[in-house]
């Protein structure tokens, strides 16, 4: 049995079935949205599949209808009590429609019955038990319509990835910033502005939440089919995006091409490529592979602000050395390549804001990056095996824009980062064994006075734990810290941690998870996720009888107190072994998630 998913196209559906072998004992199952596709095919069993009934109906659009609002109306207005009706019974259309209104709370019932008529005019008039596919078009274009400007401009943006591409939040919100798109407005800064637009995108349903951050905030999103290819229309017709390959059929344009998307390594796209005015473009994203994509214009591109090459192959060196001649970079992006080295001439990027080297083979920033004056987040090193990006030895006091800095190595030479007031996070994945106890003062110190700057992130996996455990002796507290991690071998727990008002996230090495950590951790009043986890590179005699104690500890379970946590939605524990956990009647009464993972 063979199952093919969302066929638009009736002669791809014959193309790929006159491919398959046949069989009397084979099927084929297809589905698709369009009634010409389903009646191509002259022997089949066509099963239509109806829309939700009213009562669910209603449900879902009071769902997406709260969520879009950010609070629970159990008890809608006239205005909005008929209006899902319209929509058939259509999960999209009625999504749509409940965004739709959620942002448009003063219009009146007049107002959405003029709305319903415009838009659903087949179906007002012959009263027809389905939408049809124009009628679902048409209320999208409407939402599209009714945006601000700033934030359509924002939403054409997303035509530059893929059909089905999860999109990262960070990797869209920096891009849009880098090239612009998003100014300081009413003296809020850029990222808060386009926070507020991503977060506006997602009321209006034009993109979906498919995954969270551990505090509670989307960290990818998906764009549906057929909003996408809305919105791949009006950037066409804009000349605000060209794409090449991929799902869409877009026009190659007449004038200069000022975005480029490439998102097929097809030879034949390639041709198409060669024929552009690529003079202009300040924003070239390739997806797949580097063969045959560029090989005559290569990354000789003048103008260029954004290029974003996550999880591109075949990037050799050679492309390295002539991306470091782009001189107006703002933004740039090498992360999941096979990127080894920078090289020296890196220097030259005086405009760069942003440099993604995550899940490369980069281990060495180059002692150049110090001559970089814009840089605003510098992001390196393997999330998942802890894999860090060596600071150099004079990291100069230059970089005082600098407000990330991720998954670094401090060394001899580097610890004193007391230069960068305007830090807002700070993750170091490794502290070299053998740096002296001066440079961990330094450090101690910097943080101490980061931490009543900016900082609201900080990241430390200290193998040792000796520097971890120093930090019990900061005389000021990091305040305004957000989020907190620390691993190694701890087992006590920093005395000015209950001090933290206003930490949501805190994860902590399994070693210190024991009833009197929980009880301290319990006065977090703002506290959203706590995680207790044990990473492979911990297993050693050590850790592992640090962890068997607390197995024993308190008679061999862990208990969770009886009050505290008011605003605790997620905890996870991952491990080896796991201690008994008991909970009290009356506590973690917010507790939505618990997670329990025994790793070997």
């Amino acid at each position: 049995m063979v199952l093919i998913d969302d066929v638009w196209s009736a002669s791809l559906l014959d193309s790929i079935i006159n491919a398959l072998p046949t069989g009397e004992e084979s099927k084929i199952i297809v589905t698709t949205r369009f009634h010409d596709v389903a009646t191509t095919q002259r022997e089949v069993d066509i099963r239509k599949v109806r829309g939700l009934v009213e009562e669910e109906s209603k449900k879902l659009f009071m769902q997406a209808y709260n969520e879009s609002k950010g609070s629970k109306d159990p008890t809608p207005t006239s205005k909005r009590k008929e209006v899902w009706k319209i929509c058939k019974g259509m999960p999209l259309a009625i999504i749509t429609m409940a965004g739709l209104v959620a942002c448009n709370p003063g219009k009146e019932h007049q107002y959405w019955e003029k709305v319903c008529k415009d838009i659903f005019p087949e179906s007002a008039k012959t009263g027809a038990e389905d939408l049809t596919q124009e009628e679902v078009a048409r209320l999208i274009s409407h939402c599209y319509d009714d945006m601000p400007a700033e934030i359509q401009t924002c939403s054409l943006y997303l035509s530059i990835f893929p059909k089905g591409y999860k999109i990262s939040r960070k990797r869209l919100t920096r891009r849009w910033i880098a090239e612009g798109i998003v100014c300081e407005k009413d003296g809020l800064g850029v990222d808060v502005i386009a926070e507020t637009y991503f977060n506006h995108l997602i009321r209006r349903k034009i993109i979906q939440p498919v995954e969270h951050n551990g505090n509670g905030k989307v960290k990818k999103c998906a764009v549906h089919d057929m909003v996408l290819e809305l919105i791949v229309r009006k950037a066409s017709e804009e000349n605000f995006i060209t794409v090449v390959g991929g799902n869409w059929f877009m026009q190659l344009p007449s004038s200069k091409v000022r975005r480029l998307s490439i998102q097929d390594s097809d030879s034949k796209h390639a041709k198409d490529t060669e024929k552009m005015n690529l003079s202009h473009v300040r924003s070239l994203t390739i997806f797949g592979s580097l063969k045959k994509q560029l090989s005559s214009h290569s990354f000789k591109f003048g103008i260029v602000q954004v290029l974003d090459l996550e999880g591109c192959k075949d990037v050799k060196q050679h492309h390295i050395s002539e991306i470091c001649e782009m001189f107006l970079l703002k933004y740039l992006s090498l992360r999941k390549t096979y990127t080894n080295q920078l090289p020296d001439n890196i220097g030259k990027l005086k405009s760069l804001e942003t440099l993604d080297i995550r899940e490369t083979e980069v281990v060495e920033l180059p002692k150049a990056v110090s001559q970089l004056e814009c840089l605003v987040n510098i992001l390196g090193g393997d999330k998942a095996t802890r894999k860090a990006l060596r600071l150099p030895g004079d990291f100069k006091k230059k970089i005082k824009a600098l407000q990330i800095l991720s998954g670094v190595e401090v060394v001899e030479g580097s610890s004193d980062l007391r230069h960068l007031t305007k830090l807002r996070k700070l993750a170091i994945y490794k502290l070299k064994t053998m740096v002296t106890d001066a440079s961990l003062e330094k450090l101690r110190s910097s943080i101490e006075y980061l931490g009543g700057c900016s900082l609201q992130t900080l990241i430390i996996d200290d193998e040792s734990s000796d520097f971890v455990k120093s930090l019990d002796g900061l005389s000021s507290p990091p305040r305004f810290l957000v989020a907190l991690e620390l691993s190694g071998k701890m087992m006590k727990l920093p005395k000015w941690i209950t001090q933290l008002n206003v930490l949501n996230k805190l994860t902590l090495s399994l070693t210190a998870f024991r009833t009197d950590n929980l009880k301290d951790l319990s006065e977090l009043k703002a506290l959203f996720s706590l995680t207790f986890c044990f990473r492979a590179k911990q297993q050693d005699r050590q850790t592992l009888s640090i962890i068997a104690k607390n197995k024993m500890y308190s008679d061999g379970q862990i208990t969770v107190p009886d009050s505290g946590f008011k605003s605790l939605k997620l905890m996870c524990l991952s491990g080896p072994i796991l201690p008994l956990l008991r909970f009290s009647r009356k506590a973690m009464p917010e507790l939505e998630r618990l997670e329990i993972r025994y790793n070997m």
